[in-house]
């Protein structure tokens, strides 16, 4: 497996997204909403660097099957949600890739009365969008490999590794 992205290096942007971010919602009603299960570690992360108060929720979203490598179908399950009438919603996501999955959780959340809601991804994906839509606050832009690692995963393994990598083909 080639290392894409350090720990350290990951470190040092999360810190910097969540400095940013405590500026842009200091005194406001925030609300970080993670898409499971990939945004884990970034979110852990995330939140704590963000030290303005603020509620967290989950939404689970899903396209990607087994060993699959090409995402499928989406399925998205928002009741762990708390409420976000009125508050301002960041939705955290692991990785921004063709951004139907992005697309789809933010057309779902709108109907639940938001006051604003903003997207942040640890990765983007180069070349891969397929909607107009791209997030408010990307960590690293990546090429369009197949990664693993902080949270991503390839056939439920590889989440906990503390970098992100790029896979072999002979380990897809």
């Amino acid at each position: 497996m080639r290392r894409l992205i350090e720990h350290d290096a990951i470190e040092k942007r999360v810190t910097e997204l969540g400095a940013e971010l405590s500026e842009q919602y200091r005194g406001r009603e925030l609300t970080v909403v993670g898409v499971l299960t990939g945004c884990m570690l970034f979110m852990a992360d995330l939140v704590r660097a963000i030290d303005v108060p603020h509620r967290i929720g989950v939404v689970h979203a899903s396209s990607y099957r087994g060993r699959s490598t090409r995402p499928g179908e989406l399925s998205l399950d928002t009741k762990l949600l708390p409420d976000i009438r009125g508050r301002d919603v960041l939705i955290v996501d692991d990785i921004f890739d063709t951004g139907n999955t992005l697309s789809h959780l933010v057309d779902a959340l709108q109907a639940a009365g938001p006051g604003s809601i903003r997207t942040a991804v640890l990765l983007t994906k180069e070349g891969r969008a397929e909607v107009d839509l791209r997030p408010d606050i990307s960590g690293f832009s990546i090429p369009d490999v197949f990664v693993v690692g902080y949270g991503l995963d390839y056939n439920d393994d590889y989440r906990h590794l503390p970098f992100i990598g790029v896979l072999d083909d002979s380990e897809l």
